[in-house]
């Protein structure tokens, strides 16, 4: 070979080398998040084809003992998608939800049952994993705080061991009532008002596992804020979230998770992400939002840093700790996928 066309070569050859290892060297899709608890997002896991599979509002989304991810939305043509956690579609149903919100699963005797709240038809379903309705309550007359069924505006649930039930009340009332297995009233509190233990925009509510007793978490989104009471209703902390308007709380082992539906206020629009809190409820990361700061033990106020959400409503924590992420209002996107890394 001549020393001219080895050089030529040897160049074309070295230059390859060094364009191959920046390519290498630089990520695959961004990284979102902060600390240890960071995520790729794929925001094609979801999507169908809405001509066939259409979605509205993608209110939340929960995983079944099978390990599917169910997404609930007000679309009445399929108010339930059941996914695999690949993103493939395994089967729908659903048309009688047109105001499909809240989406709670709970398993008894060895099988799942969902709880499904209706802000249009002002009613909580029990049903079935395939959608056949078991139990329907309706507005809860008997509290003496509703003379009409427009005032119930239920938005979420949440079912202890014992099938006991707190259905929060989070667009009408505020109220939080306590039914008993079979439906009957055991006990309602919280209410709108300006006391700390009243509520504004209680718009989600679960049971804390970890720690006993258990407790109740529940939104306070207007405030900014969570906060814990016992099961009887006694308020016993305020967990602050300066500038995120939450959703619900999501526990899955130690950590908290919410959706953050715009920040700093309910007015900002377009401004949501998520957040991760720890065991001891202090903010660890925000996806999409601004990395978490304490000053002096205090959280300072949070906002959306990317703009990679318009308005996220719920978290579904699977059993690899990805994330499934459901907008509301968000121009019919279909959920987001997390991976976490």
């Amino acid at each position: 070979m001549h020393r001219r066309k080895f050089i030529k070569q040897s160049a074309i050859a070295s230059g390859s080398f060094f364009i191959a290892k920046d390519l290498l060297a630089q990520p695959k899709d961004p990284i979102y998040g902060h600390n240890n608890m960071r995520y790729r997002m794929d925001a094609k896991w979801g999507v169908l084809n809405p001509s066939i599979n259409p979605v509205k509002d993608c209110h939340e989304m929960v995983q079944d003992s099978k390990g599917r991810i169910l997404l609930l939305t007000n679309e009445t043509k399929n108010n339930v998608l059941v996914y695999n956690k690949s993103g493939k579609l395994l089967e729908t149903w659903g048309h009688d939800f047109p105001g499909a919100h809240g989406l709670t699963i709970h398993k008894a005797n060895g099988e799942d049952f969902l709880f499904i709240t209706d802000t249009v038809k002002h009613r909580v379903y029990k049903t079935t994993i395939k959608g056949e309705v078991l139990q329907t309550i309706n507005y809860p007359a008997d509290t003496g705080h509703y003379t009409k069924e427009e005032e119930f505006v239920p938005t979420e649930t949440t079912v202890l061991d014992n099938g006991d039930f707190y259905i929060a009340d989070g667009y009408g009332s505020q109220y939080i009532m306590h039914y008993d297995v079979n439906g009957k009233l055991k006990n309602v509190f919280g209410g709108k008002g300006t006391g700390k233990e009243n509520l504004d925009n209680a718009h989600g509510i679960t049971v804390d596992t970890r720690e006993v007793p258990l407790t109740l978490l529940i939104t306070d989104r207007t405030r900014n804020c969570f906060k814990r009471y016992s099961l009887d209703g006694k308020l016993l902390e305020v967990i602050e979230l300066p500038g995120a308007c939450v959703c619900r709380p999501v526990i899955h082992d130690q950590h908290l998770y919410a959706a953050v539906l715009r920040s700093p206020n309910l007015q900002a629009e377009g401004s949501g992400f998520v957040t991760v809190l720890d065991k001891n409820n202090k903010v660890i990361s925000n996806i999409g939002g601004t990395e978490p700061v304490y000053l002096n033990r205090e959280l300072q106020s949070m906002s959306q840093a990317e703009k990679i959400f318009i308005h996220p409503h719920d978290v579904c924590v699977d059993s690899d700790e990805n994330l499934y992420v459901a907008q509301w209002n968000s121009g019919k996107v279909y959920p987001y996928k997390f991976k976490r890394v």
